[in-house]
Order: C-alpha cells, then sequence, then structure tokens
C-alpha cells in the first residue's frame, strides 16, 4: 500500500508541472482575436526595436523556441498568427531569448552547447543500457554491468539536468526581458497583466515540465533491466 502512495506521488510529481503548464497556456488561448496583432508581428516589432533586424521569425511545428544557431524565433502557428494573449505572451518569451543572445547572456550561450550534447547523450546512455546484459554474459563481469547500467541511466538523465540548471535562464527571459517589454510598450491590457504573468512562469517552466517527464523513461529502462 504505501508502494502504491509512493508511486502515485511521483506520477503527481512528474505529470502536474506538465499539465499546470498546458492548463495555462490553453486557457489564455481564448479569445483567439483578444489583440489587433499576432504574436509574430509582436515578436517582430520587439526585435526591430531592440535592432535585432537579423533575427527571423518563422513558424515551427516542433514548439515554440529561440534558436541562436539560425539567430531565429521560431512561434508554432497558433502563437505566430494568433491574436490571443497566450500568443503575444509567449512570442515576448522567445524574443526575451533572442534579446538574450544578442547582449551575450552567458547562460544562453552555456545551454546551447549543453543542448548540443544532450541528443547524442541519451542515444548513448540507451546504447549502453542495451549493451549492459551482453556485456555481462560475455564477460561474466556483473560489477561492470552493474557500473554500465548506472552510466547509461545518469547518461538518459543529462537533458533533465540540463533543463533544471538553466531554469535561471528561462526566469530571466520571462522576467527580466519580456515582462519589461511589455509593460513598456503598453503592449497589454491593463487587466491583462497579472494572467500574462501566469503565462511567463508557464513559458519559463515548459522545458522543466517536459524534462521531468522524460524521467519516466528512466523508470521504464530500470524496469526492463530488473526482469
Amino acid at each position: 500500500m504505501h508502494f502504491l502512495i509512493l508511486i502515485v506521488l511521483l506520477l503527481v510529481l512528474i505529470f502536474a508541472p506538465s499539465m499546470w503548464v498546458r492548463r495555462v497556456l490553453s486557457k489564455y488561448s481564448q479569445p483567439a482575436d483578444r489583440y489587433p496583432g499576432t504574436g509574430g508581428e509582436l515578436a517582430r516589432l520587439l526585435l526591430d526595436n531592440h535592432a535585432m533586424q537579423h533575427v527571423k521569425v518563422e513558424s515551427t511545428t516542433a514548439g515554440d523556441h529561440y534558436d541562436p544557431s539560425d539567430k531565429c524565433v521560431r512561434l508554432t502557428p497558433d502563437k505566430l498568427d494568433g491574436r490571443s494573449l497566450t500568443a503575444i505572451t509567449v512570442a515576448a518569451h522567445e524574443v526575451g531569448h533572442a534579446l538574450q543572445d544578442h547582449t551575450g547572456y552567458q547562460p544562453l550561450r552555456m545551454r546551447t552547447q549543453l543542448v548540443k550534447l544532450a541528443n547524442p547523450a541519451q542515444k548513448l546512455g540507451a546504447g549502453i543500457l542495451f549493451a549492459a546484459p551482453v556485456i555481462v554474459l560475455m564477460t561474466k563481469a556483473v560489477p561492470i554491468g552493474i557500473l554500465m547500467v548506472l552510466g547509461g541511466l545518469l547518461t538518459l538523465g543529462f537533458a533533465t539536468i540540463i533543463h533544471f540548471v538553466t531554469l535561471p535562464m528561462e526566469w530571466d527571459a520571462s522576467f527580466s526581458r519580456a515582462l519589461p517589454m511589455l509593460k513598456s510598450g503598453d503592449y497589454l491590457h491593463a487587466a491583462d497583466l497579472p494572467h500574462a504573468k501566469r503565462l511567463l512562469l508557464a513559458a519559463a517552466m515548459t522545458y522543466v515540465a517536459a524534462s521531468l517527464v522524460s524521467l519516466l523513461n528512466i523508470g521504464r529502462w530500470w524496469a526492463i533491466l530488473r526482469r
């Protein structure tokens, strides 16, 4: 019974942030025509106001993000062409990342380098976990197998660690960059400011929420290896 309660609590801790982020983003996506301009138009205006005409604004299906390599703010179609509070606020958050890059904000550069390592590291971790049982069978060296399993699990958790370490960077993009831009330009209806702050918090937590869910991969591998 205690084990079942523990599992339920862990699942709540893993899924609750992600569910909260999705709920907040969805809630303020209506009304869809709350603002006269789109998220993409606001992103372009904010970039131009900060002398970042070289930064592009494009549509994407891979989630809202700023790509420092291509110098591009990418927004999903509902944000790029949307006129909701969510569209406006998320666009400002991603411009906040572009502004970080423009001003040489070191944590963004650090995260960019770490993210480049994350995907190869996850593939390496999966490969190690696949190889561990084979190595044990071939060598009969159980301690080596245990070390390989632990190393593989730690490697799979690399992306999660990255997002937790760089949470202050997301907070900076939301509350030190995007919020002042939205306030100073009077881009928001006065009544929307408290709601925009919730959206900016959700935007800052997006990667952390997703990385918590990715922890289930580690649990899945652990369950497979224990069979």
